[in-house]
């Protein structure tokens, strides 16, 4: 059975190789600075980011989930933007997944926000097929500019 659980400083050689599969399958890349920037910002109790981990039977970390609330002009209560979400390839299909969005949703009502929202690609059929039995689907299409920072 996965647990999920607040990321913790003793996991950050755990979430590390997740992080750089998760940026990996994704096709980017992020710099060791940043990686550095993104694990504080998840331990700093002042920053509104928040990260949890999934860790099987054995203690591995086999996934982990990142979030942040804003504040949002159609509803009086915040949203949850579900930032980033991987699950180890050998483990996905067990419930991992599906635990961490949980989290984040339980997370989410325990803190009065109206909804938990995410993208992720089109072409990630896998993940999608989860999200379709989870989520709703809004139809909506991602566009961004990149500011070259």
């Amino acid at each position: 059975m996965t647990e999920i659980r607040p990321l913790a400083p003793a996991d950050r050689d755990a979430w590390l190789p997740l992080w750089r599969g998760y940026i990996e399958f994704y096709e980017s890349q992020v710099s060791d600075e940043q990686s550095a920037l993104t694990w504080n910002r998840l331990l700093d109790p002042q920053f509104p980011i928040h990260g949890a981990v999934a860790v099987d039977d054995t203690g591995r970390a086999v996934g982990f989930v990142h979030w942040l609330t804003h504040a949002a002009t159609w509803s009086p209560a915040p949203y949850v933007y579900l930032e980033d979400l991987f699950v180890a390839p050998d483990t996905r299909g067990t419930g991992a997944g599906r635990a961490l969005i949980a989290h984040v949703t339980e997370w989410a009502r325990a803190h009065d926000a109206a909804k938990v929202y995410w993208l992720t690609q089109e072409t990630n059929t896998t993940a999608r097929t989860l999200y379709d039995r989870v989520a709703t689907h809004t139809g909506f299409v991602h566009y961004e500019i990149g500011l070259g920072r």
